[in-house]
């Protein structure tokens, strides 16, 4: 897997020749440069930070190969931080780009402002709580700010001159703002081209209408399915032992994916402004948001929102929701969005206990502040996220569009969640066009609490582990603590288990080694 990884992020290209085009793009010449040196790698992009002789610096980022969708990514992010930069928002600026390999660097590249500053999340535990709630209030009004930009259509954003240099490509929906011809074209969020879905021929827009929004990712999810679909046990390997390690069949991931586009037309809001196209930040990450301390009044403001790769244009219902490095709604404190309290005790309290109250204490002061900032301050963002039908549709939508992996149950455990309460989602008299029989009913809600009980058994392996989610990563300095408990736990528990079919699956599936992912893709 390690290897995989590696040789996705891989990328051969003229180094001499990125530091001769960078400096150009700000009319230097290569002479002008005093280093470039790796500033960070995330998971799409290298960055590099390039200094000059007289202190200037700026960034030079290019994609991994393995980055989709290949030209629009970079393509469209560009165009979107141009747009939003001239819409007052605090977006880097660009000085130079290439969406192609076609030049002489010999790799796509976008050219960017450095901007100076400290990542949001590398303040939450050290800032005086006013100052995160300063924080968070300024992040809500620039959410608000971006949300109410009108769009006529949904999709993503590019430069008129780049989509029409893409072979046999229309130029999209036109948008002039400030001389700038700016037009809406495909939709460039990752799984409408997730690995061998880049291959298909299938609408991703621009979007006309709601109901295109709605049915596109699950026509492309068909489409797929239909061209690549194959048995397969489910790519969470955890999950697998509740599915008697028996392979899926994609048949019935299509067979839930109509019933869903049966079903989508009539979830559709009546409130325009729920419907209307906006744009969002396609990860509001506090690393993506950059502070520093205003030298006038000493608190801290965001000076940069940064990393709009795959950003899209949709109906503000399906963009609505706390991003997740924001919210807590695991916490029943969080969901009722009690204020915060830090614990009275805490002086008598062991350090480790101390630092777990106070993670926890900040994770529900970040949920709280930003929820009720939202409702202060993003009126529009609130009522949407307030809206109990949108919440449904939103669910439905995004289950209908992630790549399948050989999952057929969480769809389908959702739509009959969706028919349940089919009265109270639509206008009265509108008949619910998806039926299931009441054994099926129950059989999917029995299979939910042994799909819940082996997530819960993962959930407990992750914190004794301590990697993140389903990613299994870890710090470095933690890799080899963490590898030798994960050989541990593997060992201890096929020494319980007797000989036999069970072991033996167990031993073929365990969820931490290494597998081939190709035919998931």
């Amino acid at each position: 897997m390690a290897d995989l990884r590696l040789t996705e992020r891989r990328h051969e290209f003229d180094d001499n020749e990125l530091r001769r085009l960078a400096a150009q793009s700000v009319g230097r010449t290569l002479q002008d440069i005093d280093s470039m040196e790796k500033l960070d790698e995330g998971g799409f992009n290298r960055i590099f930070l390039i200094t000059m002789r007289d202190g200037f610096q700026m960034i030079a980022r290019i994609p991994y190969p393995v980055t989709q969708p290949e030209f629009y990514a970079v393509a469209s992010e560009v165009a979107t931080m141009t747009f939003l930069r001239a819409h007052g928002l605090p977006v880097p600026k660009v000085y130079g780009y290439s969406a192609t390999p076609d030049n002489a660097a010999k790799t796509e590249y976008v050219f960017m402002e450095f901007v100076k500053g400290t990542k949001l999340t590398d303040l939450w535990m050290q800032s005086k709580e006013e100052d995160i709630v300063s924080g968070l209030r300024q992040l809500v009004k620039l959410e608000s700010q971006v949300m109410s930009i009108p769009f006529p259509a949904g999709g993503s954003l590019y430069y008129v001159d780049d989509l029409r240099k893409v072979a046999g490509e229309k130029p999209g929906i036109p948008m002039l703002f400030k001389g700038e011809r700016f037009c809406i074209g495909p939709d460039v969020r990752l799984h409408m081209w997730y690995g061998r879905r880049s291959q298909l021929d299938v609408n991703r827009g621009p979007y006309e209408n709601v109901e295109a929004v709605l049915a596109a990712p699950a026509l492309k999810e068909i489409a797929y399915l239909e061209r690549f679909g194959q048995p397969l046990q489910p790519f969470q390997r955890w999950r697998r032992e509740a599915y008697g390690f028996e392979k899926q069949s994609p048949l019935d991931h299509i067979k839930n994916l109509e019933r869903y586009l049966l079903m989508a037309p009539s979830l559709i809001p009546n409130d325009e402004s729920l419907r209307a196209f906006c744009i969002r930040h396609p990860d509001l990450h506090p690393n993506n948001v950059m502070v520093s301390t205003s030298p006038d009044s000493g608190q801290l403001e965001i000076v940069g929102l940064l990393d709009w790769q795959h950003a899209s244009i949709l109906p503000r219902f399906l963009v609505a929701g706390i991003p997740d490095r924001f919210q807590n709604y695991d916490d029943p404190f969080s969901q009722y969005l009690i204020p915060p309290s830090f614990p009275s005790n805490a002086d008598k309290m062991e350090e480790s206990e101390l630092m777990e109250a106070v993670q926890l204490y900040l994770d529900r002061l970040i949920h709280f502040h930003y929820a009720k900032g939202t409702e202060e301050l993003n009126k529009l963002h609130h009522d949407a996220l307030s809206d109990w039908a949108s919440l449904f549709i939103r669910r439905l939508w995004y289950h209908s569009g992630i790549p399948w992996e050989a999952e057929n149950h969480d769809l389908k455990a959702l739509l009959i969640e969706v028919t349940e309460k089919w009265g109270k989602l639509t206008e009265p008299g509108v008949p619910c066009p998806v039926v299931f029989e009441p054994d099926e009913v129950s059989e999917t809600k029995a299979f939910s609490n042994r799909l819940q009980q082996a997530d819960e058994i993962f959930q407990g392996i992750q914190g004794m582990i301590g990697f993140e989610k389903t990613e299994t990563w870890v710090p470095s300095d933690r890799y080899t603590q963490a590898k030798y408990l994960a050989e541990q736990l593997k060992q201890n528990l096929l020494t319980r288990l007797p000989e036999g079919e069970l072991r033996d699956n167990i031993q073929a599936n365990w969820f931490l080694d290494d597998m081939d992912e190709k035919d998931y893709m």
